[in-house]
């Protein structure tokens, strides 16, 4: 650990014991192991901080060769304007072109009808309200 032999390890615990004494030393342990989770949780921010910046960077990167590969398709395969004055302007978008009119049968209302070979569901009496299963 840290390249310490247990030899050296003896003679640090034997001197913090002559030092500091027996009263003291669970304190002082203590406080030696609130710095080493300090420091600890300070260097995991550290190390999460320059991994976050390097994702950041290779995803700009994989954008950046995205896009490029993107317009090299574009350019390659032009693709016909999707709506009537599209590209007009300076504008690469456009409101699409105003469909006609379909004529509805006259009384519909503009209503959808039901044909006879589709089934219908039957629907609740009015004042129906579902009550929960025993």
């Amino acid at each position: 650990m840290f390249g310490v032999d247990t030899t050296e390890l003896l003679i640090v615990a034997l001197a913090a014991l002559i030092f500091i004494g027996p009263k003291e030393l669970p304190g002082a342990m203590r406080t030696v192991g609130r710095w080493v989770g300090q420091a600890r949780g300070h260097a995991r921010h550290f190390t999460a901080g320059i991994e976050n910046m390097m994702r950041e960077a290779e995803l700009d990167e994989m954008e950046k060769r995205w896009r490029e590969e993107n317009e090299r398709i574009m350019r390659e395969h032009p693709v016909a304007l999707p709506y009537v004055g599209a590209g007009e302007g300076g504008s690469s978008y456009a409101a699409p072109a105003v469909l006609p009119e379909t004529s509805l049968p006259e009384g519909s209302g503009g209503a959808i009808e039901q044909h006879e070979d589709e089934p219908s569901l039957p629907l609740p009496p009015p004042g129906h309200h579902e009550r929960p299963l025993p």
